[in-house]
């Protein structure tokens, strides 16, 4: 029985939900998600769980904050004048904006709290600070 490893790809499906039952996201519906073993393609705590499955395995997996999405950081958390917002963006919070680094990289950021005059962005991944669980579903192994 062919076994995942490293540099295979893969087809899994999954339910991810927060420690409180929450789900936060899955593959129902949709097509497996496919990822190559140990690349880096998705959270670290979930890619260490996939190497030594087989075809039909199924298992859930807990993983801490810092092999998902890591911590919350407050510097991550800024307010900027509402003013420097162009009129036709519809200011909400939840709207999701990407903002441009000093050295020209994509930010995703989101509308966290609006006041009279500022706007105050956060640029942490919803799930960062959260431990996650993942119940897995191992549907394919293209062995590498």
């Amino acid at each position: 029985m062919t076994t995942a490893k490293s540099g295979d790809t893969v087809r899994i499906h999954y339910t991810g939900t927060l420690t409180n039952g929450d789900t936060f996201d899955s593959s129902t519906g949709r097509d497996p998600l496919e990822f190559e073993v140990g690349s880096g393609m998705i959270i670290p705590g979930l890619d260490a769980a996939i190497p030594g499955m087989a075809v039909g395995d199924k298992k859930t997996v807990n993983v801490p904050c810092d092999q998902a999405y890591g911590q919350r950081h407050d510097e991550g958390i800024q307010a900027v004048p509402k003013a420097d917002f162009p009129p036709e963006i519809p200011l909400e919070v939840g709207l999701q904006l990407q903002m441009q680094t000093p050295d020209g990289r994509a930010m995703p950021v989101t509308v966290a709290e609006i006041s009279d005059t500022e706007v105050t962005l956060d640029a942490n991944h919803r799930l960062a600070g959260q431990d996650l669980v993942f119940d897995i579903e191992m549907v394919a192994i293209d062995a590498a």
